[in-house]
């Protein structure tokens, strides 16, 4: 037991020892992980600021997708009453023939 304690006293007191290949390769793609990761975040927060953008230049438009759609509201209604007035002239006008 005592030269396991001696060991363990001078390994205490010795330099440290150089990185294994697996260790520096190891740290080597943890770095570039991290790097990664740091790229990955940038981006994900550069497409989280165009689609913000998006967004804002929709909402500006929504007044005028509104008053589009009442326009095509108004237009509907009138292209139906005109339908419904040629389709009763055209129900009269038969009555008319069979007299």
């Amino acid at each position: 037991m005592a030269s396991h304690q001696q060991r363990a006293t001078a390994g205490a007191t010795e330099p440290p020892r150089d990185k294994t290949y697996f260790e520096q390769q190891r740290e080597a793609l943890v770095g570039e992980i991290a790097m990664s990761f740091e790229q990955v975040l940038a981006n994900i927060n550069k497409l989280n600021r165009s689609l913000e953008a998006v967004i804002t230049v929709g909402n500006e438009f929504s007044s005028v997708e509104a008053l589009w759609s009442q326009f095509e509201n108004v237009m509907a209604k009138d292209d139906e009453a005109s339908k419904r007035g040629e389709q009763q002239e055209e129900r009269e006008g038969h009555g008319d023939d069979d007299k």
